[in-house]
C-alpha cells in the first residue's frame, strides 16, 4: 500500500517521466504489449497525443496470445499501434542462439524502428527500461545505448514496483501482468531457435495456460519440454500432470517434466563454469 510520501514520490517520477517525453516533441515507443512498455506507451500518449506511436514487432517470438493482449492494452491507452516485422529468424546470429542473441534481436528491432522514424517524421525511440534493470545484465540494452534510445522510466528511476503501482494509478490492465520474455528465450544457449520449435513451445504453454497456470515456462530441450511454473502452483499442475503431459506429447516432445525448482528467470542461459580445487569444470 502507498503512504502519502510514496504517492508523491511517484507523482514526482511520473511528472518526470512525461517532462522528459514531452521535451523529445515526437516518438516511437518499442512496445511489447507488457507492463513497462505499456506504461511508457500510456505516458507517452499522455504527453504528446498523436505524436506519440506504439511499435510492435509481430515476429514468430511473440505468442498470438501475447500481440492479442497488446492490441487491446494499446486501444485501451488511445495510442496508436502499428505491427512490424524483423524476422530475426534470417539473422544467423540470432538463430545460432548464442549468449548475446539479444542484442541481435534489439539490434534488428532499432534498425527498424530507425527506419520508422525517417518515414513518419519522428525525433525519438522510447523502451521500457526500468530502474531495477540496471542489476541485470541485459545484452539488448548495448543495442539501446549504440542507437541512442531513450528509456524514461529508467531515467525518472522508475523500479519496478513503482512501475506497477503507477500503472494502477493509470488504470492500465498489465499493473499485475506476470512478467513475459520472447519465445526464444525457451531455448538453452547455443541450441538453434527455429519457427517451429517457438510454435511448439507457444501451443504448450497455450494449453497449460488454459488449465489454470498463470506463470510458466516451457523450456525446450529437443525431445524434452521442462515445465517450470511459480512454486505455489506446482500442486495444481501435479494434479493435472497426466493430461499436461498428454497434451504436449501432442506437440511433439517425447518427454514431460517438471522442475521442481520452480520458474526463474534466465534458466536455459550458458552456466558459469565451476571450479573445484583449482580446476575449471564447463
Amino acid at each position: 500500500m502507498l503512504t502519502r510520501r510514496s504517492t508523491a514520490a511517484l507523482a514526482d517520477k511520473q511528472a518526470a517521466a512525461e517532462a522528459l517525453i514531452a521535451s523529445l516533441g515526437s516518438v516511437a515507443v518499442a512496445y511489447s504489449g507488457g507492463a513497462d512498455s505499456a506504461l511508457v506507451s500510456a505516458l507517452a500518449y499522455r504527453a504528446l497525443g498523436g505524436n506519440a506511436v506504439a511499435v510492435i514487432d509481430a515476429s514468430p517470438s511473440l505468442p498470438e496470445d501475447e500481440l492479442h493482449d497488446a492490441r487491446a492494452v494499446a486501444a485501451a491507452i488511445g495510442i496508436e499501434l502499428v505491427e512490424i516485422a524483423t524476422d530475426e529468424l534470417a539473422d544467423e546470429r540470432y538463430a545460432s542462439n548464442p549468449a548475446d542473441r539479444c542484442y541481435f534481436c534489439k539490434d534488428a528491432l532499432f534498425t527498424a524502428l530507425e527506419a520508422f522514424l525517417a518515414e513518419r517524421d519522428l525525433a525519438a525511440i522510447l523502451d521500457g527500461y526500468n530502474a531495477d534493470d540496471a542489476a541485470e545484465v541485459l545484452h539488448g540494452r548495448r543495442a539501446a545505448a549504440e542507437r541512442a534510445v531513450r528509456s524514461p522510466l529508467y531515467e525518472a528511476g522508475l523500479s519496478k514496483a513503482e512501475v506497477r503501482a503507477l500503472s494502477r494509478t493509470l488504470g492500465l490492465t498489465t499493473a499485475d501482468k506476470p512478467a513475459a520474455a520472447c519465445l526464444a528465450s525457451r531455448f538453452p544457449t547455443g541450441m538453434r531457435v527455429t519457427a517451429e520449435g517457438l510454435r511448439q513451445v507457444e501451443l504448450a504453454e497455450r494449453a497449460i495456460k488454459a488449465r489454470g497456470i498463470r506463470e510458466l515456462r516451457v523450456r525446450h530441450h529437443g525431445e524434452t519440454a521442462r515445465i517450470e511454473v511459480a512454486p505455489a502452483e506446482i500442486p495444481g499442475v501435479l494434479a493435472q500432470r497426466e493430461e499436461i503431459a498428454a497434451e504436449l506429447r501432442a506437440l511433439g516432445f517425447r518427454y514431460v517434466t517438471l522442475d521442481l525448482e520452480g520458474y526463474r528467470r534466465g534458466s536455459t542461459a550458458a552456466p558459469a563454469p565451476v571450479r573445484l580445487d583449482g580446476i575449471t569444470l564447463p
